[in-house]
């Protein structure tokens, strides 16, 4: 199991936290692909508008007869053929958003968090401990994090940090989100991922109820079967070095 320390405003360690194998673990980029895909297109306003026939102004009259004229025949200037015309098949107001289920935006959130720790651009404070609102404070301690670029701030959900939002709302490349609307788009978005710790606690938690059964089944026969070869290896092992 791995660990990821856990700092301060300061950049100090204060400790340590581990990290489930079952989120930390792999990282399914076709699963991330569609997650950030379904968040875009909910995005997506879709209010563009064409007008059709019956909304150009302009009169129904026939211009002229059918016959007898030499001309082509016409029977209204609101036709498509004549220029400030109507637009034949053009795009209507529509959403474009559409179901995705919500064990793979999970499943999207673990793969998020997985790269971002195989990166090593996640980071675990104790706590946003912004004692005034101050916004060039609060970049001191981004840069004793080390923090050199944009940066994803993830708090508690039911915390109100009132210093903490408008230390960060000015700088450029940061943003703030709460925990329970985290999105993996968030995540793969910026570059720095930063946490408290419980927070972190909380979603490794409900993350770690979301695994699959046919995953966490096939992870405890993994290491029971481990278990069971280790004395072998040992015993031939020392076999041959008896031989020798």
């Amino acid at each position: 199991m791995a660990t990821i320390e856990i700092q301060n405003l300061s950049g100090g360690k204060v400790g340590t936290f581990e990290l489930a194998d079952e989120i930390f673990g792999a990282v399914n980029e076709d699963l991330l692909w569609e997650a950030i895909k379904h968040y875009r297109a909910g995005q997506h306003q879709g209010t563009h508008a064409t007008k059709a026939r019956w909304q150009v102004s302009g009169s129904g009259k026939k211009l002229w007869k059918q016959k007898g004229t030499g001309r082509a025949r016409i029977g209204s200037v609101r036709s498509p053929l004549w220029r400030h015309g109507a637009t034949v098949h053009g795009p209507v107001p529509r959403s474009y958003d559409f179901a995705f289920p919500r064990k793979k935006l999970l499943g999207a959130l673990r793969s998020a968090l997985a790269a971002k720790f195989a990166d090593g651009k996640l980071i675990v404070v104790n706590a946003f401990d912004v004692k005034e609102i101050k916004t060039k404070t609060f970049r001191q301690a981004l840069d004793k994090l080390k923090v050199n670029s944009t940066a994803l701030l993830v708090e508690a959900a039911k915390t109100g940090n009132r210093n903490l939002e408008l230390s960060a709302r000015n700088i450029d490349g940061v943003e703030l989100v709460r925990s329970n609307t985290v999105h993996p788009y968030h995540l793969m978005r910026y570059d720095w991922a930063i946490f408290t710790q419980p927070v972190l606690e909380k979603m490794q938690a409900s993350l770690k109820n979301s695994v699959p059964k046919r995953q966490r089944k096939s992870d405890s026969a993994d290491e029971k079967a481990v278990k069971k070869a280790s004395p072998r290896r040992k015993a031939s092992r020392e076999k041959a070095a008896e031989v020798a």
